[in-house]
């Protein structure tokens, strides 16, 4: 199972998606611990409607993940499915895309 991350706008009643990720259902603890899983997996509940509305959130936790690899990485996937290294660099993509795009709304498929 996994996340697919969105930003899009609407055009002529229709989703234009101007960024998507993917990303593993195994690094939500370590989403957790860096203050940023409700930001990704659960906008809507949390009323983050727009890229905007995140790119703090996801600037402070990726200070954290990057200040404290030792500490984050004990939350890998023991089954290798979900680790540091590859969600730092998701993080940033996302960070990058919400930059690039503050206006888009945001959609989580979980």
């Amino acid at each position: 199972m996994s996340l697919d991350f969105y930003l899009e706008y609407q055009e002529d009643g229709n989703d234009i998606v101007v960024f998507s990720a993917n990303i593993t259902h195994n690094l939500n603890t370590m989403a957790h611990k860096a203050g940023i899983y409700c930001a990704l997996w659960h906008p809507d509940e949390k009323g983050f409607k727009t890229a905007q509305s995140i790119i703090q959130i996801l600037e402070k936790g990726l200070k954290k993940m990057k200040k404290n690899p030792e500490y984050f990485s004990k939350f890998n996937a023991e089954n290798g499915w979900g680790l540091y290294k590859h969600f730092v660099p998701f993080v940033e993509d996302v960070l990058e895309a919400c930059k690039k795009y503050p206006n888009a709304k945001i959609r989580a498929d979980r």
